[in-house]
């Protein structure tokens, strides 16, 4: 009986989506603005490059960083790679990168652009108004998707894509549940699993001798499970009691940062807080410490949405010294510098979203009809990333890169054990099922962008590699993050380099 309810469930879901796709993909509803490259082999994308709108609106402001970046890595990536001779040699990869509006039932929409080739519609009674035939044009077949950002995003879209057997890379989500191989089983990741940070803490509270710690978490995937694997790994280690676990809600007010610092009060021999929290949040929490007066009282442990960023503390950096921050290893591309620095309007037309980037990356306004209200000036075009405007790499966009030269290895090898006689694409290999492409990329392994080895293990997770932090007091008396250690499967934790709050060494 279950076995037929859950049959009859999915066979739900699979009609509803062909309704969707028959009457409103051809429209081009889902996906209008993407942006789409040519190749023998179509690799889709995913990435923010819009905040989540307010007020019904689905999207909100541009995202140079995480959302304009990446995306321009994922295009970095694969000019490489067709660049190159040795890989997929006659082989060309193409794309279809879409926005995520950093909301995961709006990606779901677009993500359907994706499985749109894999559905066959019948078109016999379907008639222009004079008669004939329409023409329809063929949707590219999309092998494999780079992507998403956000965990939330993530998990949606992995929902659809395995249905159609459609394998995904990851560049940024961390989600412990994005583990489980019986329910994400087409997913895969160049980044490691909070899991494996959530042990990283276990192991600094250790060495640390804390006993008694509190926590914080971001309503929603990242912060709970991150929390809960904490929990979790500090009961089976022993000698680490939990005094509270309070929860940040969705779309919180200023009394709900400020009742979590009451309610940490109340536990005073507790001064260590594991927060796994928003950059948002974590600001909501530091600003409620300074409201509460209470400056250097607690010991903060942060996970990797907080890492070294100075966004999350700009103008609280009082309250954050003595932070023991999280970061995944990495190290910055120089050949993307290159590339992205030298990117302008007149060279970069496949990028549907970059004149509105230029806008907001110089402050001014192109002659073509603007969002932007709030500045007279009009952009020139001559313009130049860097000179005249600031620029640092995001810190993902090497795993956007490892994320694409991992999808490009496994095709490579696909191609070579399914095409040994052919140059290019065989019969075999445009028939091969989604499965097959799987298997070869859970058994890739090569040397990625930063030098380190890219490889995944059997639930598709990268290994845990991490820098360790510590936000402290420099001789010039501006506080600033030093790395005071590392946690490669072990941790390595320099004690005699920490310093915490008032100057104290222990």
């Amino acid at each position: 009986m279950a076995l037929h309810v859950k049959l009859s469930s999915i066979w739900r879901v699979f009609w509803l989506m062909r309704t969707v796709i028959d009457f409103a993909l051809p429209q081009e509803t889902y996906a209008p603005h993407s942006i789409r490259t040519e190749g023998h082999l179509t690799l889709g994308g995913l990435f923010p490059v819009h905040a989540r709108g307010t007020d019904g609106m689905p999207c909100g402001d541009l995202k140079k960083e995480n959302g304009i970046q990446r995306l321009e890595a994922m295009m970095y990536a694969l000019d490489q790679i067709n660049q190159d001779e040795q890989l997929l040699p006659n082989i060309t990869l193409g794309a279809r990168v879409l926005d995520t509006c950093s909301r995961d039932t709006y990606a779901l929409e677009q993500s359907l652009t994706f499985v749109q080739a894999l559905i066959t519609k019948d078109t016999s009674d379907v008639r222009c108004t004079n008669g004939e035939p329409p023409v329809f044009v063929k949707p590219e077949k999309v092998v494999g998707v780079i992507g998403a950002s956000a965990s939330s995003v993530s998990i949606m879209v992995a929902n659809i894509l395995r249905l159609f057997q459609i394998p995904q890379i990851s560049y940024a989500s961390t989600a412990p549940e994005l583990s489980d191989d019986r329910r994400y089983d087409f997913f895969s990741r160049v980044v490691p699993p909070d899991s494996f940070q959530a042990q990283a803490m276990v192991d600094i509270i250790r060495a640390l001798g804390w006993t008694y710690v509190s926590t914080i978490a971001s309503e929603g995937s990242y912060g709970e499970k991150g929390v809960e694997a904490f929990t979790q790994l500090s009961k089976e280690a022993g000698g680490i009691c939990v005094a509270q676990s309070l929860k940040i809600p969705h779309n919180p007010k200023l009394e709900d940062y400020d009742k979590a610092i009451q309610q940490l009060l109340e536990t005073q021999h507790s001064r260590a807080v594991i927060i796994f929290a928003s950059e948002e949040d974590i600001r909501g929490v530091l600003n409620a410490t300074k409201r509460a007066n209470q400056v250097g009282h607690f010991l903060w442990i942060g996970s990797d949405s907080w890492g070294a960023k100075s966004s999350p503390i700009h103008q609280l950096e009082d309250v954050a010294v003595g932070a023991v921050t999280i970061l995944p290893k990495r190290s910055s591309i120089e050949g993307f510098d290159e590339y992205f620095t030298a990117l302008t309007l007149e060279n970069n037309r496949r990028n549907v979203w970059f004149a509105e980037f230029w806008e907001e990356n110089f402050d001014c306004r192109l002659l073509s009809a603007s969002k932007r209200e709030d500045t007279s000036r009009k952009c020139t075009g001559q313009e130049r990333i860097g000179i005249d405007s600031k620029y640092e790499q995001e810190g993902k966009v090497q795993f956007v890169i490892d994320a694409v030269y991992a999808m490009a290895h496994a095709l490579h090898s696909m191609q070579r054990d399914l095409c040994s006689d052919h140059p290019g694409i065989c019969p075999q290999m445009e028939t091969a099922e989604g499965k097959t492409l799987l298997k070869y990329i859970r058994n890739t392994s090569f040397n990625g962008s930063a030098g380190t080895s890219v490889v995944f293990n059997k639930n598709g997770d990268a290994p845990g590699r991490y820098d360790l932090f510590q936000f402290q007091m420099t001789n010039s008396s501006t506080p600033e993050y030093k790395v005071v250690g590392q946690w490669v499967e072990t941790l390595q934790l320099r004690l005699e380099e920490l310093q915490w709050p008032d100057g104290e060494q222990e």
